[in-house]
């Protein structure tokens, strides 16, 4: 029997039809209503952005990987707040930064 470092059975963990194990993290978050939509230290440097992700713990908005900035990233670092998702419309999509992945 594998376990993980928690000591709870990897196959308890596993999704269905060897998907990757769930998330966590998105069990934890709370309920946030996103700022507004831009990037505020892409503003300050007077850049624009690809796309902007909003973090899903505080609801902070910033650019992503995708833009020169980075900003969604550093502000992960600089919290440890895990997920974050796309402010583009009708999306479902989110990123997990603990675990490398969409969740």
């Amino acid at each position: 029997m594998a376990l993980d470092a928690q000591g709870t059975k990897v196959t308890d963990r596993a999704g269905l039809n060897g998907q990757a194990p769930r998330c966590d993290h998105i069990d934890q978050l709370p309920t946030v209503e996103p700022g507004l939509p831009e990037c505020k230290e892409c503003l300050g440097l007077g850049r624009t952005w690809a796309q902007l992700l909003v973090c899903l713990t505080c609801g902070w908005v910033a650019c992503s990987d995708d833009s020169r900035g980075g900003h969604s990233r550093a502000h992960y670092e600089e919290t440890d707040h895990p997920v974050v998702a796309t402010l583009a419309s009708k999306s479902t999509w989110r990123w997990c930064y603990v675990h490398r992945r969409t969740v």
